[in-house]
Formats: C-alpha cells, sequence, structure tokens
C-alpha cells in the first residue's frame, strides 16, 4: 500500500481544522489516512503529536467560530499564575455566547457566558478571554487567596527588560469594571471581595500570600517594594516591610538560587543592615508552612520596635 503523501509542513507539527486543510488542499481521503487522528469536528492531529496545550487551543478556537479559549485554559496559554494542581492542566476551557448553541466536544469543558466584545481578544492566533476577563473567570474555581495571587499578577508594573512588555496587564479600575458588568456570575463575591484585596508591588505569589498572611494575623498591611530611599531609582528594595518600625522583607523563590541574583541579593542584604533595619527573608520552606513562623517573627519585631 502507498504510503500517504507527506503533509505541509505548517500542517505536520501541529494540530489543525478542516478549513486549514482545504486551504492546503488536502483531499478528503488524505484526511482520513492513518497518519492523522480526528481530535472532534474539524480538527485533526498529525501523528506523532505530543500534546501542547497551546496548539490545540489555537486549533479549538479556529474550528469553533464564535468561541474563545477562556478559564484555566486561558490562563495557562496566557502565563497567569495557577496553583499546583491546575498547572499542568490538559483541560480545554471553551466559551460561546448565550446566542450560539453550547459546546459539545469531547474533552472539551464549554461554558455559555455573556462577554462583551473588550473583554475577548487575539493572542498568537488564539480567540482568547483578556487577562482581566479571565481573571473574573477564574472566581468561580480557584480559592480566595489564590484569585487575589493573580490580580496582583495582572496589576503590577512589569520589568520591560525582562518580560517584554511596560505596561500591566490590567488595572484595578478594569477589574471594578468587570464586576460591575457581570453582578450574576457565579464566584462575583469572591471576586468582590478579592479585588479589595489586590494591591500592585507583588512580583510573584508567595509575596501576596505573605503579605496576606500578615494582615490575616491582624498586623498592619505592610507597604510592598520598599525601598530605603523612597523614589530613588538606585536604592535597593525589599520585597515588603514597615518602614516606620524599619523592618523589611524579603521573599527569596527559585530565581534567587543563580549566582548572579545571590551576588544582588547580597549587596541589598548588606545596605539594609548597615542602615540599621531589622531584615528577615523567608523562602519555599516558609511557604509551605502557610508563613506561620514568619508571622511570629515579624509581629515580635514590630512589638519590639
Amino acid at each position: 500500500m502507498r504510503p500517504p503523501a507527506a503533509l505541509p509542513a505548517h500542517l505536520s507539527m501541529a494540530p489543525f481544522t478542516t478549513y486549514e486543510a482545504r486551504a492546503a488542499r488536502l483531499s478528503s481521503s488524505r484526511l482520513r489516512s492513518s497518519d492523522l487522528a480526528s481530535a472532534g469536528r474539524l480538527l485533526y492531529l498529525p501523528a506523532g503529536w505530543e500534546f501542547e496545550l497551546r496548539g490545540l487551543a489555537r486549533a479549538l478556537s479556529a474550528a469553533t467560530p464564535g468561541a474563545w479559549i477562556s478559564h484555566v485554559t486561558a490562563a495557562v496559554v496566557l502565563g497567569l499564575w495557577l496553583p499546583p494542581w491546575h498547572r499542568g492542566s490538559t483541560e480545554l476551557h471553551l466559551s460561546k455566547p448565550r446566542a450560539l448553541p453550547p459546546v459539545r466536544r469531547q474533552g472539551v469543558v464549554g461554558h455559555t457566558v455573556l462577554a462583551f466584545d473588550d473583554e475577548i481578544m487575539v493572542c498568537d492566533g488564539i480567540r482568547i478571554s483578556t487577562p482581566a476577563r479571565t481573571w473574573l473567570d477564574l472566581a468561580r474555581i480557584l480559592p480566595l487567596n489564590d484569585l487575589v495571587a493573580v490580580g496582583d499578577q495582572l496589576v503590577r508594573h512589569p520589568h520591560p527588560e525582562l518580560e517584554g512588555r511596560g505596561e500591566p496587564w490590567a488595572t484595578l479600575p478594569q477589574l471594578q469594571v468587570m464586576l460591575r458588568r457581570h453582578p450574576k456570575l457565579k464566584g462575583i463575591v469572591k471576586a468582590r471581595e478579592a479585588a479589595g484585596m489586590i494591591r500592585s508591588g507583588a512580583d510573584s505569589a508567595p509575596e501576596t500570600f505573605l503579605r496576606l498572611a500578615l494582615t490575616a494575623a491582624g498586623m498592619p498591611e505592610p507597604e510592598l517594594q520598599l525601598q530605603i530611599v523612597p523614589g530613588d531609582p538606585r536604592s535597593p528594595a525589599a520585597d515588603l516591610g514597615y518602614r516606620v518600625r524599619r523592618v523589611a522583607i524579603q521573599y527569596d523563590g527559585g530565581h534567587h538560587l543563580t549566582r548572579e541574583q545571590q551576588s544582588r541579593d547580597n549587596r541589598r542584604d548588606e545596605i539594609f543592615n548597615a542602615a540599621g533595619w531589622r531584615y528577615f527573608k523567608f523562602n519555599a520552606d516558609d511557604l509551605a508552612e502557610d508563613f506561620r513562623g514568619a508571622v511570629s517573627r515579624i509581629r515580635a519585631a514590630l512589638r519590639a520596635g
């Protein structure tokens, strides 16, 4: 039996739609060949393709006119923080407006929702919910503190040299608009509570959790990105702290293990210590115990101040 003709290069490495197959002039018989598998209506998978969420999300959105990638899938594609049990998610969440028939596709979690035009965008060829709308949709799925962590990630000011963008993904007023637009959405009560707890300045979810642990323990809300000399771009900054009490707090994540970062951290630590600040550093071990020990140590430092 003659082997099937080679697929065009752009169709051989990722899922593709019937529309793309027609544009490449693939015949119906070619689409039934053994080196292709159906992934449901209008979708095909080339043999040997290893699951990759972004590629399948792109094909799924293209095969479903009027729909968009949403919820956890949108968060993964956009690179938003998620708790560990969702990070490796292979679920495909697809939303449709109420005017269209509901999603009925094997392996796809369908949602019928009200969404405004500015809540949907195209990212790398994928029709997908915006970061702000994705945050709102996650309110039905994530615990409160995790939802706050995603919100902190959206409103923080990025580092252009590291992230390739100069503006936040969203602003708190934009999130507030989402809340007013969708007062009956499942999870809206939690989203409103989370919005009141979101702050700009946390560079990671653990920093958010540390801040929330401090305030939940009855301590004052700490200042974020606390500089020794406010407004001086050359001044070192701690992740959070209490200026009046001269208490500085740092969370060291995985990126702090590099030699370069450790050198920068050591210089920062020396400057804070030389200036007479009480300086605390915490890590993943403290996070694993929900910062209980950290809270006790900081509370003692504030009382002694």
